[in-house]
């Protein structure tokens, strides 16, 4: 298989992987509905900051640690599922109203860094990762760390164009939200139990591997 081709099959894995909806789609979506364009965006960057370090850590693991981190797997799903399970408590007890959160810059601070998070906590993109790199990314095509450069840079690509056109798309919708406070309070409050429910099956299956 010439190089061309190894990576166009690790596009389509890739692209399979992120258009599933889970947690990091749930997370982009429940920002954009609640707070914003701005807020979703900056869902989307916290994203695609965590997709660089699933990069870094994908390489380091075919380098020679894909022996021993599988054996975590089990307490990251644990982990993951409960930071989600956090942040869908804290939007399913919330009362966003839309037109007094739009625009806040610290707000899409602390998004861009839950985001960061969220990813990093996925246990979905770890799996991902542990299964497919060690496939993909090979002495045979050339030195790890430019394979990683081109395979991260295909990654966060994708986040941006998945994440990001529902960043925008949900936002679009957002605006038929404005005029009713109420129904945004409900909105974020669904996306919250949402959150919650992903990141309960999460945590069965996290508890089954231990």
């Amino acid at each position: 298989m010439s190089y061309g081709e190894n990576l166009w099959i690790f596009f389509l894995l890739l692209a399979g992987i992120i258009v599933v909806p889970g947690m990091d789609m749930m997370f982009v979506l429940a920002n954009a509905l609640t707070r914003g364009r701005r807020a979703g965006i900056a869902a989307t960057l916290g994203l695609m900051a965590g997709g660089v370090c699933h990069t870094l850590f994908g390489t380091v693991a075919v380098a020679g640690l894909s022996r021993l981190i599988p054996t975590v797997s089990g307490a990251m799903l644990i982990a993951g599922s409960a930071y989600m399970m956090w942040i869908g408590l804290t939007l399913a007890r919330s009362s966003i109203v839309i037109d007094r959160v739009d625009g806040d810059i610290a707000g899409s601070r602390a998004v861009f860094g839950q985001g960061v998070v969220t990813c990093l906590m996925n246990p979905k993109a770890w799996l991902f990762i542990l299964a497919v790199y060690p496939q993909f990314m090979s002495p045979v095509y050339g030195p790890l760390w430019p394979q990683a450069v081109v395979m991260g840079t295909m990654t966060v690509a994708t986040q941006f164009v998945v994440y990001g056109g529902l960043a925008l798309a949900a936002a679009r919708g957002r605006d038929a939200l404005v005029t009713n406070p109420g129904l945004t309070v409900w909105v974020g409050r669904a996306a919250g139990l949402l959150l919650m429910a992903v990141a309960a099956y999460t945590l069965l299956r996290g508890w089954s591997q231990l």
